[in-house]
């Protein structure tokens, strides 16, 4: 039975892979807390515009947003480079963020 070698992984110069870890932390605070307030925000008034009574939009929109915020952290960590971890936090924050501008003036 033969062992087949691990593949090679290219190594980072130290310098570049500090920058890439800040970027990647940077995305999980700045990205994640954005992405939860859109979140927040967006699921918020498209339940209220839903016909869900008020107290219940900002309580499960809230929940929500507590889960986005650690899915966004898990994301940037997870994720094979800092380009796709900002491209996937940032993308829908920007939809649920257009989802609220949509939905504005809609709650009861």
């Amino acid at each position: 039975m033969s062992e087949v070698a691990p593949p090679h992984k290219a190594v980072l110069p130290l310098g570049r892979y500090r920058w890439a870890i800040a970027s990647r932390l940077l995305a999980a605070v700045a990205a994640g807390h954005a992405l939860s307030s859109a979140t927040a925000a967006g699921i918020g008034l498209l339940l209220a515009r839903s016909g869900s009574t008020s107290v219940d939009a900002v309580l499960w929109a809230s929940m929500l947003a507590f889960v986005a915020q650690a899915l966004a952290a898990l994301w940037a960590f997870g994720c094979v480079n800092a380009r796709r971890a900002w491209l996937g936090i940032c993308i829908p924050a920007a939809l649920l963020g257009a989802l609220a501008f949509a939905f504005r003036g809609a709650a009861v």
